[in-house]
């Protein structure tokens, strides 16, 4: 089906070294990564070398300047193998845009153009042991001394928290205001804690991370103080669109992947794609696919319009990463006891498919966002 983005001919070009990149320095590496349970460094370098770090980063901070469709296009080849390791798009399209919206030119100068080389990696400290989409509810402070915050607390599930150099971190003041302040590897009082083992996405390092009294010079303060909480609220619909982006190219991987296997095995006799339960099982998740698509298309090109998308950037998270979900299950059942066997990639895809419809909101938190949109 054709795309109704408007992808130009370097776009298609761009698509092709992007999709040369994944399949040669990621897709086989995975599996070694997934059992060390981290990436390498060297590989945010390559993808640095190559453009695909925050390509919509003006030229002047070290990026490209180029539209966000790159972004689009990095994210969709990306999934396209599986990848579920190297989280390029939470540097790119979650993180990196705080910096380059909210920073001050001293600040953009000082971070991104090593964010976009690959030297340097972000991640975002959010979610707290007590407070993960309640983010009025954070605990982790941070104190005026003046020309700089003492910061203390705890954040946890912080996806890059092994690997980051830069961690823009929420901190709540004696007022109870939140502001983003830059906390960067080497500061004193900075710790790591240990390197969660999850269900899934076993190739990526998501952390603990701990302040003890953390010095933090107020030239690490992003934007202005006590304005983290808005700053969060305008940025969290990019983060969700992408993850649609994202989760309607892991499913259509996944329906690829079942439609090759179908085709090939057989049971009683026959083909398992020729059974009738099996056709219009794969029908119903062709079409659905599909759909999701063009709607997903569809706010990406309001995004990029400057439009206010909140509430349909909503609609496409829950949506694609419940169908996301919803399919991987149902292919799975096609791969019968295989499907349950690791060495198949099917398994994996079921395991890194459980947490689409948590992170960056859950299903439940998007549907209230929805309904307040409705005027509920």
């Amino acid at each position: 089906m054709e795309r109704i983005l408007p992808f130009t001919e370097e776009h298609h070009q761009f698509r092709e070294m992007a999709r040369k990149f994944f399949e040669t320095e990621v897709k086989p590496h995975h599996e070694e990564w997934e059992k060390n349970h981290i990436v390498p460094k060297e590989v945010w370098r390559k993808a640095g070398e190559n453009g695909l770090l925050c390509p919509d980063v003006p030229t002047e901070y070290g990026g490209s300047g180029a539209d966000f469709l790159y972004n689009i296009i990095i994210i969709e080849e990306s999934s396209r193998v599986g990848n579920s390791g190297f989280f390029i798009s939470l540097h790119n399209d979650v993180i990196a845009p705080y910096i380059s919206t909210y920073a001050s030119d001293e600040q953009k100068k000082r971070w991104l153009p090593k964010c976009a080389s690959g030297e340097s990696i972000l991640a975002v400290a959010m979610t707290e042991p007590g407070a993960g989409s309640d983010l009025k509810s954070l605990r982790t402070s941070a104190v005026d001394m003046g020309d700089h915050f003492v910061v203390n607390g705890q954040k946890t599930f912080i996806s890059n928290g092994q690997l980051a150099d830069l961690i823009i971190t929420a901190v709540k003041h004696d007022n109870g205001t939140i502001s983003l302040v830059m906390i960067e590897e080497g500061m004193k009082g900075f710790e790591r804690g240990r390197n969660l083992d999850k269900i899934g996405l076993k190739a990526q390092d998501t952390s603990e991370l701990y302040f003890n009294d953390v010095i933090v010079p107020k030239t690490n303060l992003i934007g202005k103080q006590g304005q983290g909480f808005r700053y969060l609220m305008q940025k969290l619909a990019q983060e969700r669109l992408v993850l649609s982006v994202a989760a309607v190219e892991a499913t259509r991987l996944v329906q690829s992947l079942t439609l090759q296997y179908i085709k090939e095995r057989k049971a009683f006799g026959q083909k398992i794609g020729s059974f009738q339960n099996t056709k219009f099982k794969m029908a119903e998740m062709a079409t659905e696919l599909e759909m999701a698509q063009v709607f997903c298309d569809k706010v990406v090109m309001e995004h990029m319009k400057g439009e206010n998308t909140t509430a349909e950037a909503s609609m496409c998270k829950w949506y694609t990463t419940e169908m996301q979900k919803r399919h991987t299950d149902e292919c799975l059942q096609f791969f019968g006891g295989y499907g349950y066997m690791m060495e198949y990639p099917i398994a994996r895809a079921y395991l890194d498919a459980r947490i689409q419809t948590i992170y960056a909101g859950t299903t439940e938190i998007m549907k209230e966002i929805i309904g307040r949109s409705l005027g509920l």
